[in-house]
């Protein structure tokens, strides 16, 4: 019988050549539908590898144009490739409110347990509060108990194993909760899932919902009522942005360059030690864990910290 662990382990790729092949076929599918991506398509070709090999479970596609015509093309891309490869299997197209991703199921179940278990620091700053304030339990502030819900739906939605009665039981929705999470688990047999309803009676702003998704360590907290006010605070502070980039592994003759895997910023005046913070230096490690299963495939990743000044907003 086959070790259920080797089974997950398969659902991602781990080899330089299966990099090839994923852009051989993601290649074919945009040439299908004619998309030209043009300055982005590079873009596109890290994000998908970064999915397929499980360096990260959830992409935010801000690139490649508006919606519908976005969510189609990129529906239309899985289609294709997962006829023709099995490497695509996993990665679907979901949706929330105005947002469009690319997620790998399995990789976004991991995800979600992994921050329900506290397995990874997540850090929070309330971005009302001037100076903006470091949070580092999330029960002890409202909002964050609310995130703390939505992760609990997700894990309904994203099951380890796939298989919606594999979820936990300390991880189940409460009897109140709305929507009911009938309407909300699509069928992950579709590349098309909409959880747009997922904040529904909550003041989870997205960009807060998207530091937890994305899979930052430091996630900022914003609520519908204080939005502008803390978006202004915000942007009127020194940052550091956090850029982690990633380099294909090829032949001895191939030349490739760094591209970034993922960036967030974090206030000045609360990461005051750049890389040496603990928090980061967790980070890195985490995503170095990640690398180790798929470094064949990937050339060892690096974290660098920039200085943004202020009056440039970046979430």
């Amino acid at each position: 019988m086959e070790d259920p662990r080797e089974k997950e382990d398969k659902e991602f790729i781990t080899e330089a050549a299966e990099l090839d092949e994923a852009l051989r076929v993601l290649n074919s599918s945009l040439s299908q539908i004619k998309w030209r991506l043009k300055y982005s398509r590079r873009r596109l070709d890290t994000d998908i590898l970064a999915l397929c090999t499980g360096m990260r479970p959830v992409i935010l596609v801000d690139y490649g144009g508006k919606m519908p015509e976005l969510q189609e093309r990129l529906c239309a891309i899985l289609k294709l490739c997962q006829k023709e490869s099995p490497i695509f299997e996993h990665l679907r197209v979901m949706v929330i409110e105005e947002m469009i991703y690319l997620i790998h199921v399995r990789g976004l179940a991991d995800h979600v347990r992994s921050s329900l278990n506290s397995e990874q620091e997540l850090l929070f700053v309330d971005v009302e509060r001037d100076p903006p304030k470091m949070i580092t339990e999330a029960e002890k502030n409202p909002l964050g108990m609310q995130l703390i819900s939505i992760q609990k739906l997700f894990s309904l939605v994203f099951p380890v194993g796939g298989r919606k009665d594999e979820a936990s039981p300390s991880h189940s929705i409460t009897a109140d909760a709305e929507p009911p999470i009938n309407e909300l688990i699509p069928s992950q047999a579709s590349e098309f899932i909409d959880l747009s309803s997922c904040m529904q009676n909550t003041e989870v702003l997205l960009p807060t919902l998207n530091g937890w998704l994305l899979g930052y360590p430091v996630v900022y907290l914003f609520r519908e009522e204080h939005n502008v006010a803390a978006v202004c605070n915000l942007s009127s502070k020194c940052l550091h942005i956090y850029k982690i980039s990633i380099c294909r592994n090829g032949s001895h003759n191939e030349v490739y360059q760094l591209d970034e895997l993922l960036s967030f910023s974090v206030p000045y005046d609360l990461s005051m030690r750049g890389s040496k913070e603990k928090w980061a230096e967790a980070f890195l490690a985490h995503m170095q864990g990640r690398w180790e299963r798929c470094k064949r495939a990937w050339r060892p990743l690096q974290m660098e910290v920039s200085e943004l000044k202020p009056q440039t907003i970046a979430f």
